[in-house]
């Protein structure tokens, strides 16, 4: 499948409003994409879209919460597609509300999918990477992560608990040519956001645009600057940015 040498990129969550963006972004550059994501039928759609346009993607479809999948998912993908050089640790999982409205079923899955589903596939990727020569991982955490927000408990948790991860794995692997960085994003205009807002009875272009206005740069941000950071860190250009925090706010501090 690898014919033309190009790198390897493993994305999670990649047919969500931020997975998609990285996945084109990375096939606009040449680069094959293994494409993970809970609906099999989005990412098939999504590595034909790819294939169509003269890139190349196979899809990898799966649960996060079935860790079988997750401690096998870099082998299958290194075992198709000869490598794996990047690592994308996009899926994430939002629920709302302070530590009385927080249910056993939202802290169980939030820490699966936000927390234990990462550990799994960096787990996995590293030993494949190191044998390699390196390799690249950036991890999706959150600005709120850094600073948590109101009534976030656990959503700021488990994001928090995933910078502190990638702060520690960049300084334990950075011997090994692997890279490991986060992206901290404050709001993005997302199908994950809108449906937020319409779960709270808002309408989500008018709840948008309030939070435009509360942006210094004029708007929140969309999946594509994003996906612009993301693969910056894991490119050349970035190989001295290692266990760092980056926050894509538009300006928005999270008090």
């Amino acid at each position: 499948m690898n014919r033309n040498n190009s790198k390897i990129v493993l994305v999670t969550g990649a047919c969500g409003g931020i997975g998609k963006s990285i996945v084109i972004k990375y096939a606009q550059q040449g680069k094959t994409l293994a494409i993970a994501d809970k609906d099999e039928e989005q990412s098939l759609k999504l590595a034909h879209e790819i294939q169509q346009n003269g890139g190349q993607a196979v899809s990898f479809s799966g649960d996060l919460l079935d860790k079988r999948y997750c401690d096998n998912l870099a082998n299958e993908v290194q075992k198709k597609l000869g490598s794996i050089d990047i690592l994308i640790n996009n899926a994430g999982l939002m629920r709302r509300g302070d530590i009385t409205q927080t249910t056993d079923e939202d802290y169980e899955l939030s820490m699966k999918i936000n927390v234990e589903a990462p550990f799994r596939l960096i787990r996995a990727a590293i030993p494949l990477m190191a044998d390699a020569g390196g390799g690249s991982i950036v991890n999706v955490s959150s600005c709120w992560g850094i600073n948590p927000g109101p009534n976030h408990l656990i959503y700021c948790t488990t994001k928090a608990a995933l910078a502190a991860m990638t702060k520690c794995l960049g300084r334990d692997h950075a011997h090994q040519n692997i890279r490991i960085n986060a992206v901290c994003p404050n709001e993005v205009n997302t199908p994950m956001l809108r449906t937020g807002f319409e779960i709270r009875g808002l309408n989500p272009d008018d709840a948008i645009e309030e939070l435009n206005q509360s942006i210094p740069i004029g708007h929140i941000a969309e999946p594509e600057e994003i996906a612009d950071v993301v693969t910056f860190l894991s490119s050349d250009e970035a190989r001295y940015i290692c266990g760092s925090l980056v926050e894509i706010n538009g300006g928005k501090a999270v008090y």
